[in-house]
């Protein structure tokens, strides 16, 4: 079996990376950073986002696994204590895969028919250079609202913690292929409105963003921040590709939202 690590690059993380290479060759495991069918993120969640766009393109051949060198989290729920425990299941190949949806985005533009298509695994903002985003939302091909205000957010299941949260986002279970449109700082008056509620859309759903004020926007793909310009839409919906995860042992979502967000140690 071939393996890749991917390190936060902190004196624990990178001593734990030394640890896990040394352990899992010696039970005949070989480390490949190009064809890994297991890969080690060591550090937080958001390690694991660069590991993931790392390996995009092996997402059918490539499970991931997570160790936390700081707080627990979403994707990280290993500690560093159970590295030998780890890398044994490994060798053991004592593990099941499971698989949780993605968000795929879409950007057309206005002179060319070329689109460019990326994976999210958490979520994909939108936000204007200008103060305001003025955008048109379109759900299967349907127009439902113009949107004023700071920004949006589509958020995967599995991102549903992380920033659709704080903007006051449902949190969904990573099993159910989903995607969520939230809001930011929506301007909503007697003169404009918005539904002012987060929409959770099933996998036969499609949303179109289409540009009312200006054609460039800041678009962030999970921690890339890229400026798209001359947009004519950009269009979400849950994607047919999935992210494949090494599961050891029981660890239920539920339980990990309220370790995140309402466990305490006093």
């Amino acid at each position: 079996m071939k393996f890749a690590i991917q390190s936060r690059n902190d004196a624990l993380s990178n001593r734990l990376k030394d640890e896990a290479v040394d352990y899992l060759t010696d039970f005949g495991l070989v480390f490949d950073e190009t064809e890994p069918e297991i890969v080690l993120s060591i550090g937080g969640d958001g390690t694991l986002l660069h590991a993931f766009h790392k390996h995009i393109h092996r997402l059918q051949e490539t499970a991931f696994i997570g160790i936390h060198t700081g707080h627990l989290g979403f994707y990280a729920d290993w500690k560093p204590e159970e590295m030998e425990k780890l890398v044994l299941s490994i060798a053991r190949k004592e593990y099941n895969v499971i698989e949780y949806p993605l968000l795929e985005v879409t950007i057309n533009y206005r002179q060319t028919e070329k689109a460019t298509t990326y994976l999210a695994l958490n979520e994909s903002t939108v936000k204007s250079p200008e103060v305001t985003l003025v955008m048109d939302v379109e759900l299967n091909g349907v127009h439902f609202e113009r949107f004023r205000g700071d920004g949006l957010c589509m958020s995967t299941p599995s991102g549903s913690t992380a920033y659709n949260k704080a903007l006051g986002g449902a949190i969904i279970h990573p099993s159910l292929p989903a995607i969520q449109l939230t809001e930011m700082a929506s301007i909503n008056n007697r003169v404009f409105r918005t539904v002012g509620s987060p929409l959770i859309l099933p996998a036969h759903h499609r949303c179109v963003l289409t540009p009312v004020k200006g054609p460039d926007f800041m678009v962030t793909i999970d921690h890339l921040q890229l400026l798209h310009k001359d947009v004519k839409s950009i269009e979400y919906k849950v994607a047919s590709e999935k992210v494949r995860f090494g599961r050891f042992r029981p660890f239920p979502f539920w339980t990990r939202v309220h370790d995140s967000f309402i466990s305490s140690d006093e």
